[in-house]
């Protein structure tokens, strides 16, 4: 079966929305500058646990969190996914400061390719001749990336490796996006708390040393966190690897705009060349679901016009 057939109009529109938003979270980072990635991210833990709590509260779901938790398969898949999302994290955070920018932003152009390759190993996914081109496309863009950085990029594969890993169990926990994203929450947030409270007891946290302005970001980063995992959890289920591995190419991106216009970072010849293939593998992946979405309307008027 074309992996086409999986896709759902509204699980499209839910990743892409989850892969704009991070495309564009980098400004409001950029905005808290002044406080250490760790921290950033452990306070992302604990204020997204704390509205996703909210929203269990308000559906009045934690009974629903309890029959999950007894579920051992359920939990393991769920406690996997947890793992594999903050491990992305990490390594992102430890390579931007320790200056492995490029090799960092090179594993979100790995990842859309391993997490299609996930879809056809585990999911028995299947692609059409158009939607082998484009990944052929994307492929060459990220060998003339590879290339051009001189070595093996460990910190991109692991990177990409994490975070298509967290996707394949998102899609195979067969549980509502949101008590997922609860579950996730809640094994992670016990550690960001300790780090925060061990920060703050000696002295080097962040919460008496910044503005106002500063507390309430680091508290909205919960929502920001929260709602685009919310969404990327509701589109996993919906649409197939292949099609969630080209939406994935939205963020970077993005991404490359701000990085040209906002940050004002230099675009050599190489990227270029290497994001003209992303963009050409872009449009055959676009013009592959245009014509397969034809294909269905065409046969049923076709039965319409059909003689009884």
């Amino acid at each position: 079966m074309s992996s086409h057939l999986k896709d759902d109009k509204a699980g499209m529109i839910y990743a892409s929305f989850a892969f704009i938003s991070w495309g564009i979270l980098p400004i409001y980072w950029h905005y808290m500058e002044q406080i250490p990635s760790l921290q950033i991210l452990a306070h992302r833990f604990v204020w997204s646990f704390v509205f996703v709590a909210i929203v269990i509260t308000v559906r009045k779901q934690w009974h629903l969190i309890k029959e999950i938790l007894s579920n051992k398969k359920t939990m393991l898949f769920v406690l996997a996914g947890s793992i594999f999302m903050s491990a992305n994290w990490f390594i992102y955070i430890w390579s931007v400061t320790n200056d492995h920018v490029i090799e960092a932003s090179l594993g979100y152009y790995i990842n859309p390719l391993i997490s299609i390759a996930f879809g056809m190993l585990f999911l028995k996914e299947r692609l059409n001749k158009w939607q082998t081109t484009s990944l052929c496309l994307a492929l060459i863009s990220v060998i003339i990336l590879t290339i051009n950085y001189g070595q093996i990029p460990w910190i991109s594969i692991s990177l990409a490796l994490t975070f298509a890993l967290y996707g394949l169990f998102k899609k195979l926990v067969q549980v509502d996006a949101i008590l997922s994203l609860a579950l996730e929450t809640i094994f992670l947030t016990p550690f960001a708390i300790a780090y925060l409270f061990f920060e703050e007891s000696n002295g080097t946290g962040s919460l008496g040393h910044v503005s106002t302005t500063i507390i309430i970001l680091l508290i909205l980063s919960g929502i920001l966190t929260a709602v685009p995992l919310l969404w990327f959890g509701i589109g996993q289920k919906r649409v197939s690897m292949f099609t969630m591995g080209f939406l994935q190419y939205i963020a970077p991106t993005i991404n490359l705009i701000l990085g040209v216009f906002f940050f004002h970072e230099t675009f050599t010849s190489i990227e270029f060349i290497s994001f003209s293939f992303i963009w050409l593998a872009l449009i055959v992946f676009t013009f592959s679901h245009i014509k397969e979405m034809k294909i269905p309307s065409i046969k049923k008027e076709e039965l319409i016009k059909k003689p009884s």
